[in-house]
Order: structure tokens, then C-alpha cells, then sequence
């Protein structure tokens, strides 16, 4: 089995049912261990456009990195994704940001995340549930990442959202 981190953000329709339903579609093949509390934060890139909702989990897999990217997108599709230009506003995407130790780059597929550790809104909710966890390129952890990234925008919302 490996262990893998996902990250989950939407920002159109109901937000927190959108995560609710990815992670439920998410469980149908992977074993998730933990999931992080909902984090609201403000979009990044294209900026006219509604806050985002954001967690993080830790999960089990036997899938293979390419795999998990299929199933990723699937899960995407389902819950209604639509295709429409980077950094724009969706129902949900789901970011595997990392693989095990695993550092790759494919065409298709770059594990850790390439972006992970200068975004907030992804450290935020990993470094909740993996404070300690190294990124296995820069060797340092979720909490030493987030502590030196800029974390305006980001806000922990008291109620959790997903489970």
C-alpha cells in the first residue's frame, strides 16, 4: 500500500458538498486515513471569482501514480467539473500532492505537486493533518513550508466540512 496526500478545493455550487462528494467517491477506492478541517480562501491566479473551500487528506492506495491521476479526473467529471482555463473557478479539483517519497515528472503527471509548497491553501490543511511530513525534494516539512509562505487569504472555518 502507499500512502498518498490529496488536496480538494471548490469554489462554484455548494463548495462543501462538493468536497463531501468527492471524498465519497474517493473512498470507493482509496482508504482514507485523515482528512483536514475546511480552510476558506481567497482565489489565487485569476482573482474575479468566489473564494475557494480547501482540505487536505491522507489516503492508502494501491494504485499506481497514473492510476490515482485517472481516478482523480474521474472523480472530478463525476462531481461536475467543467474544462474552462487555468486557475479558474470549478466544482472541484483534486491535486495529488504527494506519492509516498516519490519525486516524477511525466507530461502527464509531476509528484510532489510543482506548486504545493509556495500555496497557503494547500499547506494550511496538510500541514493540520501532517504537520511533520517532508516534501521529498526540499526536505523540509508541511509546517516549516507553511510557516514561510504568505497566508493571507486563508482562513480555517471552525465548523468541519468534509469527513
Amino acid at each position: 500500500m502507499h500512502t498518498v496526500y490529496l488536496s480538494l478545493g471548490a469554489n462554484l455550487g455548494d463548495r462543501q458538498g462538493n468536497i463531501r462528494q468527492a471524498l465519497e467517491l474517493l473512498r470507493q477506492q482509496l482508504t482514507i486515513q485523515r482528512v483536514s478541517s475546511c480552510y476558506e480562501t481567497a482565489p489565487v491566479g485569476y482573482t474575479a471569482q468566489p473564494d475557494f473551500i480547501n482540505i487536505a487528506c491522507q489516503a492508502h492506495t494501491d494504485l499506481t501514480p497514473p492510476e490515482l491521476l485517472h481516478l482523480v479526473k474521474q472523480v472530478e467529471q463525476e462531481v461536475g467539473r467543467q474544462v474552462t482555463f487555468r486557475y479558474g473557478p470549478r466544482q472541484i479539483d483534486v491535486d495529488i500532492l504527494l506519492y509516498d517519497g516519490l519525486i516524477l515528472e511525466t507530461p502527464e503527471l509531476t509528484i510532489p505537486h510543482p506548486r504545493m509548497a509556495e500555496r497557503a491553501f494547500v499547506l494550511a490543511p496538510l500541514a493540520e493533518i501532517a504537520p511533520e511530513l517532508l516534501h521529498p525534494a526540499l526536505g523540509r516539512s508541511a509546517a516549516e513550508l507553511l510557516r514561510q509562505s504568505d497566508q493571507g487569504g486563508v482562513r480555517r472555518l471552525s465548523a468541519p466540512c468534509a469527513m
